[in-house]
């Protein structure tokens, strides 16, 4: 009940995210009143800079990495851990209800009339469907309040991941968030690794403060775990060896 729901669905947010202010801040800056303007991107806001970027390099982000190591995305993402820790322990005590049930059956099957063999699978059956819901709906709600952080903080991300690549001359920035053959990105050395710089001036932007430790743990929040009574989740892709671990 206390591993780890960190299932996360950034790229796509990202790429249109990212990719959309690269192209606004490639754009060459209009002249004359001739030129229409354009509507802004949903996926992100407006950049500080037009500047064309004339960057040759290739640089690489973890996007997912990055969302975590920040101070307010680990604020944030220790918080809902904690808001749920309720509904772990009352599915903790459905999933032991229902265990007991099972432990029941099998070591009295052969001892109970028809009538008692019957009700106490009708018991089983009732209790397992009701574990399942409460689980979907507890992971669904717990993975989609984790989505809505992941996505605010990359809002406000993804125009320092452009400026920083226009200001350090990078022509592409990939995502390394999931490895091979999950994505394209077969390998990503830590030369060309910019998650750490971008979280540090993320970071100084935001003001927020680094969240106190809590024990020797790790600092990402924990959800609604999957037991061997109900189907479980993929886990979450380990990281590359060769990027930097947020």
């Amino acid at each position: 009940m206390t591993s780890k729901f960190l299932r996360f669905t950034l790229a796509p947010a990202a790429l249109l995210a990212i990719s959309a202010l690269a192209q606004t801040g490639s754009a060459a800056t209009p002249s004359g009143s001739a030129a229409a303007p354009t509507a802004p991107s949903s996926a992100a806001t407006t950049p500080t800079t037009t500047t064309p970027n004339t960057g040759t390099k290739v640089g690489a982000i973890n996007i997912d990495g990055a969302i975590l190591g920040t101070n307010e995305g680990r604020r944030d993402m220790e918080a809902l851990g904690k808001k749920f820790e309720p509904k772990q322990t009352e599915l903790k005590n459905q999933n032991d209800e229902l265990e007991g049930l099972k432990k029941q059956l099998s070591t009295q099957q052969d001892k109970l009339n028809e009538d008692a063999l019957a009700n106490l699978k009708k018991q089983i059956e009732t209790k397992q469907k009701s574990f399942d819901r409460a689980l979907q709906d507890a992971q669904e709600e717990f993975g989609g309040q984790q989505q809505e952080i992941a996505n605010r903080i990359l809002n406000k991300m993804a125009p320092m991941i452009v400026k920083y690549a226009q200001e350090n001359g990078f022509g592409l920035i990939i995502d390394t968030s999931k490895p091979w053959p999950q994505s394209p990105v077969l390998m990503a050395g830590q030369g060309v690794d910019i998650t750490q710089p971008v979280v540090e001036i993320y970071n100084a932007q935001s003001g927020v403060p680094a969240p106190a430790a809590s024990g020797a743990g790790a600092s990402k929040p924990t959800g609604p775990k999957p037991t061997g009574t109900a189907p479980t989740k993929p886990a979450t892709p380990a990281p590359k060896t060769d990027t930097p671990k947020q």
